[in-house]
């Protein structure tokens, strides 16, 4: 092992605690980056139409994440029909931005190894 694996914290350098598994879900990801291009909020047929789920999916994972704080959800009536606009909340944009420097950070960490790959040729699996 590397003296560089520890980070400057002395804690583990690849173990990105910012990844929160509430975000991390890839619907849940979904979600939260169509809220914050659309910070005022979107209706759920939108943000269906946006992420690709089903009216279940979405209701299940929107309710996740209305639960952790990040998401608020407004139901009401539009022309005699039900309406549902969900809208990424101050402390759910703060919580998404943190995230998205980890993720940046994973980047920074492996592009040595894809610039490395790309100088050499791939080694093919063995067969199991």
């Amino acid at each position: 092992m590397d003296k560089n694996d520890k980070g400057k914290s002395g804690k583990a350098k690849f173990a990105y605690d910012g990844l929160d598994r509430t975000i991390h879900e890839k619907a849940r990801l979904s979600i939260l980056t169509s809220l914050m291009t659309h910070p005022t909020g979107l209706a759920f047929g939108d943000l269906k139409h946006l992420c690709g789920l089903t009216d279940g999916n979405l209701s299940r994972h929107v309710k996740m994440l209305h639960e952790a704080g990040l998401v608020n959800i407004q139901k009401g009536y539009e022309n005699n029909r039900p309406h549902t606009t969900c809208q990424i909340t101050s402390s759910g944009q703060k919580q998404f931005l943190e995230y998205v420097a980890v993720l940046e950070q994973v980047i920074r960490d492996a592009a040595p190894a894809v610039k490395d790959s790309k100088k050499s040729p791939r080694l093919t699996p063995k067969p199991a």
